[in-house]
């Protein structure tokens, strides 16, 4: 069982990681990180890692983390059914119905966007 919470920690920080490169106004999807990390099948655990990271002391912009669709589907693990969708309108984002707007636009993917010289400690 330690190994396992261990190779959780392991995995769940290297999400954040990525997490904490999306820039302001743009998002990812939990896919698109796990594609990212090598670990394309593991899409729900890239929404674990986003439901665990309320509860860390160091902030990670969960709130630009979301479905392959845009659908703000971790908005319920938010303090407050709205806070979600509220921090994405904040950075220039329209949702409709619990989806962004234009998602294609705002879409962030760490496979084109970042370079092996930004993910050294990943």
């Amino acid at each position: 069982m330690k190994a396992l919470k261990k190779k959780d920690d392991g995995f769940f920080s290297k999400v954040y990681m990525v997490t904490r490169l999306i820039p302001y106004g743009k998002v990812t999807s939990y896919g698109a990180i796990a594609r990212f990390l090598g670990t394309a099948g593991s899409s729900r655990m890239v929404g674990w890692a986003m439901n665990n990271a309320h509860s860390l002391e160091d902030y990670i912009p969960a709130h630009r983390v979301v479905n392959r669709n845009g659908m703000l589907t971790g908005k319920l693990h938010f303090p407050g059914t709205e806070i979600m969708q509220q921090l994405l309108e904040n950075e220039g984002l329209t949702i409709e119905n619990d989806v962004i707007d234009d998602f294609e636009k705002f879409f962030w993917d760490p496979n084109i966007e970042l370079c092996p010289d930004d993910t050294s400690d990943i």
